[in-house]
């Protein structure tokens, strides 16, 4: 079965053989970006799980290589839980241990046709059952998401506009499945090849047929990004300054919205009016509403809150979001009293925030004899890592958001494949919902994505401190992502039920054998 010629195939070798392929699809995210690489890049795990000789050993390998998926994708956050990394990705691998099951029931050894076939629906439907679950917020969010590692491919995001980013991943997933059958199966080349022709079917199906965005007007956004400021205990009111001194120019861009980047003012506006009226006359100077972003502790409330607010010449409009989904350790300590010692070892936060209660849509006010004077655009913000979650700008975009706008600051990775990982996200939020995206951070990488999904003007990278108006086009219309939500989801879990209560209902209906007779006197001697 294994011979020893074979050493990277022998027991030896296999459990970091499991971690290094499980790492493998990390480099077709951003920054090395080779989408095209995740085409292929769960190959030579998949031939690995298949191989194994016994489930206990499929298990072990599957966990191996979503521990290394994990670390290799959010390596960047080292700084901020330190060791503390390792066990969580221990934790989050556990859940391909389902997906290196079916992959070798369904893969190993020489499988029928049959099998095959099954194989093409059933293993990417166990990916995404991974990932489905790793998205909730409580075991870090969908961030690496396989499906986001084709940010820039015109056709996966017109996929996503119908079944999101699940959709992408599921094709993925099956074209790397097709590929080991033709691999390892020569027998199992016809519904390999069909496999194959099924995506690329599909793909071009979508391509054809699936509804455009319908542009409905132009929006002259601005950006404000700071760029880095050394910590200190002013470095709050220094890039205050930094913001207001690059927007004052903006004046005679006649903008109809500039936007500021997560935690670009450092103390609340209700106990700070000064600040409050700076911002006033900073929008009445350049003669358009701003949308800023407060990290700070509540006067009319206990707790410290990230909150996007929207500021116009007479002072803060009175809309204003308060951010729901907190990172791990970043803004919040799962369980402080158990995991409250990662704050001495990493950057995790020493004191918890508070969530917001519900998502927000704010009107933005119209310019007199400007653009938007007459027509009615809504803002749809997001803070930081809420723009992973695909639920949350659906939730926007239904809820009649015009513009999907996330406003992150990653200074902490700023020489990290974060900013890239991040800003790769914003495309794929516009795809899905039809609707223009902007993301602004305060250290880069700033980006702006039209209705679907394609890049708009150039992005900020993190050396930048600057402004930049963007002529972002809005559209009308109802993808069908919105219309139907997580369908593909939806879908993966049926199909995985059913292939549960028929693999149990044969197990029951399978003779028990019989057991041995005991041995005869004689043969006991």
């Amino acid at each position: 079965m294994i011979t020893t010629g074979m050493r990277w195939w022998s027991p030896r070798w296999r459990a970091p053989a499991a971690v290094a392929a499980g790492a493998l699809p990390a480099l077709a995210f951003p920054a090395p970006a080779l989408w095209w690489f995740a085409y292929v890049a769960l190959v030579p795990w998949m031939l690995l799980l298949r191989s194994a000789p016994t489930g206990q050993r499929a298990a072990l390998e599957g966990w191996l290589g979503g521990a290394g998926f994990i670390l290799a994708v959010h390596h960047w956050l080292l700084p901020s839980l330190h060791v503390f990394l390792i066990p969580v990705a221990a934790l989050l691998g556990l859940l391909w241990i389902p997906w290196a099951l079916l992959v070798r029931e369904l893969l190993g050894g020489v499988p029928a046709a049959g099998r095959a076939w099954c194989a093409l629906v059933l293993v990417p439907a166990g990916w995404l059952l991974s990932e489905l679950v790793r998205s909730w917020q409580g075991l870090g969010g969908p961030w690496g998401l396989l499906g986001a590692s084709q940010w820039q491919v015109a056709p996966a995001l017109r996929l996503a506009s119908v079944g999101g980013v699940w959709l992408v991943s599921l094709l993925v997933v099956a074209v790397n499945c097709a590929l080991v059958l033709l691999v390892a199966v020569p027998g199992a080349r016809l519904p390999a090849v069909a496999g194959m022709t099924g995506c690329a079917v599909l793909t071009g199906a979508v391509w054809v047929w699936a509804a455009r965005p319908a542009e409905s007007g132009r929006l002259r956004v601005a950006v404000v990004q700071p760029g880095p400021v050394a910590d200190g205990p002013d470095s709050a009111e220094r890039r205050f300054d930094i913001g207001q001194r690059l927007t004052r120019p903006l004046a005679k861009e006649r903008v109809d919205l500039v936007v500021w980047g997560e935690s670009s003012v450092g103390e609340d506006l209700t106990a700070r009016p000064d600040l409050a009226g700076r911002l006033a006359a900073l929008s009445a100077e350049v003669g358009a509403p701003l949308l800023v972003n407060v990290d700070a502790r509540r006067a009319d409330r206990p707790g410290i809150y990230k909150s996007a607010v929207l500021v116009g010449p007479q002072g803060p409009t009175g809309d204003r979001y308060d951010k729901m989904r907190l990172v791990p350790f970043g803004e919040y300590v799962p369980a402080r009293a158990l995991f409250g010692w990662a704050t001495s070892v990493g950057r995790a936060a020493g004191e918890d925030r508070v969530r917001g209660e519900a998502p927000v849509v704010m009107d933005l006010p119209g310019r007199p004899g400007g653009r938007t004077a007459g027509t009615s655009v809504r803002l749809g913000p997001l803070v930081c890592f809420e723009s992973a979650f695909p639920d949350m700008s659906r939730r926007l975009t239904l809820d009649g958001a015009s513009l999907l706008i996330a406003q992150s600051a990653t200074s902490s990775f700023q020489q990290s494949w974060a900013p890239a990982q991040h800003a790769s996200l914003a495309a794929l939020r516009a795809a899905e919902n039809g609707r223009p995206m902007v993301h602004a951070t305060l250290t880069g990488i700033s980006v702006v994505n039209g209705p679907s999904g394609e890049r708009i003007g150039a992005a900020l990278p993190t050396s930048a401190s600057t402004a930049m108006v963007y002529e972002v086009p809005l559209a009308r219309g109802t993808t069908l992502y919105v219309r139907f939500g997580d369908w593909p989801p939806a879908a993966a879990l049926a199909v995985l039920a059913v292939y549960c209560a028929v693999a149990g209902s044969r197990a029951l209906r399978r003779p028990a054998p019989e057991p041995s007779p005991p041995p005869s006197r004689t043969a006991r001697g």
